[in-house]
């Protein structure tokens, strides 16, 4: 269940204060000489992410001060209530400032309460957690419904990416899919198999034909018809095994995150429906599996795409960029004010900057810095990188119109934003090369599939369209 914040009639609720490093010494002489020396025996010094459990006199808790640290390790970290929460045994705990001390607002208490729902997230479908998650009771005046969604819409994207693809192969991801449309009212359209060609989603089809379960192209509309279009696009490669060009083992261990994209894309959606953003909404999800047999795709073989777009398969192992292709030009051909792609593109974007901050492309200059003002504000880091015109040689091969895995493995990001650029024509236009995984758990963060980018855009979208 996605979490939620405490009831604000809930009885027994712990005071927990957040004490920065600078101000710690005095607030605990304020508390009086039992608080002093119960930290100094705890090592409490309000380091960030430190808890000072402070006892009651029948041994019962009487407080929890938070370490908040200093400014500059603050900087280095996000979310820095969720270690509290990490910590903290099962209850209900009411966020307070001290009496002297300036209470957390805006956009710094919001961030502080976000972080606490995300880090009460579990993925228990195999196995039960073995620990209940604690309930915050925030100030008043919190929007605690908006931080709700946000939350809930953050816990679906990582129960879709932490699922194997055994239970999360292309028709499961359809149902679930399907299944957000339902409870938002939203009309969905699938095209799947040899309908593919029919409906001219050629990539799409050769990608996917080799798996056991159908290549398919989901496609969901919401809202009202009249108001502006953003359309988004995710990668949704629910295995990647590389197919004849196949991955080695230790590469192929987290592929059942290749369909990150598409899981990011289906909580944003969750986060716009839910908030009735003022839009008219599309997502489009190309839904295959990148398997081998006899019908699968091969190195040299040249497919035309539904743009018209002649593609040489360099790489089998590229594949991610072909289905997006085809998704990337049906969403152009009905021109909507905004197009945003979210995939789980290319190794070169980790080799850059790590699997915390996904490199964004843009051309759009208003849209590029709302995005980088956006992922400021909530959190949520992105970089921009450049659509580096010089480099469009590199994916132009001469025996087609486009080359799908350039040789020389030289700007690998940057290349492949350009292949997803040749398919659409809006000016609006984003495109988010996520890793869509934390690798180890941080404060809001747990080990395991990741949001990213998405609480960022529905920022951008909400302070751009407002609600309906």
């Amino acid at each position: 269940m996605p979490a939620t914040f405490a009831c604000p009639d809930a009885p027994g609720a712990i005071p927990l204060e957040p004490v920065e490093a600078e101000a710690c010494a005095a607030r605990l002489a304020a508390l009086g000489p039992r608080a002093v020396a119960w930290a100094a025996a705890n090592g409490f010094t309000g380091a960030a992410g430190s808890v000072l459990v402070l006892p009651d006199a029948e041994g019962g808790v009487a407080r929890v001060l938070a370490g908040w640290g200093t400014e500059g390790t603050r900087r280095r970290g996000r979310f820095p209530l969720a270690a509290a929460a990490a910590s903290l045994a099962p209850g209900v705990y009411r966020l307070e400032t001290a009496p002297d001390a300036a209470p957390l607002t805006g956009a710094a208490l919001e961030e502080a309460c976000l972080g606490w729902l995300l880090a009460a997230y579990r993925f228990d479908r195999y196995k039960p957690s073995e620990r209940e998650a604690p309930l915050l009771l925030p100030p008043e005046g919190l929007d605690t419904a908006r931080l709700e969604i946000i939350a809930a819409g953050a816990a679906l994207t990582q129960d879709l990416i932490n699922t194997p693809a055994s239970d999360m192969g292309p028709e499961t991801l359809e149902g679930r899919f399907r299944a957000l449309a339902e409870v938002h009212g939203a009309e969905v359209e699938v095209t799947a198999g040899d309908a593919l060609l029919d409906a001219n989603f050629p990539m799409i089809h050769a990608v996917g034909r080799a798996a056991a379960e159908a290549p398919r192209l989901l496609d969901l509309r919401w809202g009202r018809e009249d108001a502006q279009k953003v359309t988004l696009v995710g990668k949704g490669v629910c295995f990647d095994t590389g197919g004849l060009n196949i991955k080695p083992g230790a590469s192929m261990g987290l592929m059942k995150k290749d369909m990150g994209g598409a899981a990011n894309v289906m909580g944003l959606a969750h986060m716009i429906m839910a908030s009735g953003l003022d839009v008219r909404l599309r997502v489009l999800v190309p839904a295959v599996e990148n398997a081998i047999s006899a019908s699968a795709f091969r190195p040299g073989d040249i497919l035309t795409s539904r743009k018209g777009l002649t593609v040489e398969v360099n790489n089998t192992d590229a594949e991610g960029r072909l289905v997006l292709a085809d998704a990337l030009a049906l969403a152009s051909e009905e021109a909507p004010e905004t197009l945003f792609c979210l995939a789980t593109l290319t190794g070169a974007a980790r080799v850059a900057l790590g699997p915390d901050i996904p490199p964004f492309y843009s051309d759009d200059e208003v849209l590029a810095a709302e995005i980088t003002a956006a992922a400021a504000r909530t959190a949520d880091p992105l970089w921009r990188m450049p659509f580096w015109a010089p480099y469009e040689s590199l994916i132009e091969p001469g025996i087609a119109d486009l080359d799908n895995a350039p040789s020389g493995g030289m700007a690998g990001s940057v290349t492949a934003a350009l292949f997803l650029k040749r398919f659409t024509d809006v000016a609006r236009f984003a495109h988010f090369d996520i890793y869509g995984w934390t690798p180890a758990a941080k404060p809001g963060r747990p080990k395991g599939g990741a949001m990213q980018a998405a609480r960022a855009l529905f920022s951008l979208l909400e302070a751009r369209h407002g609600r309906a």
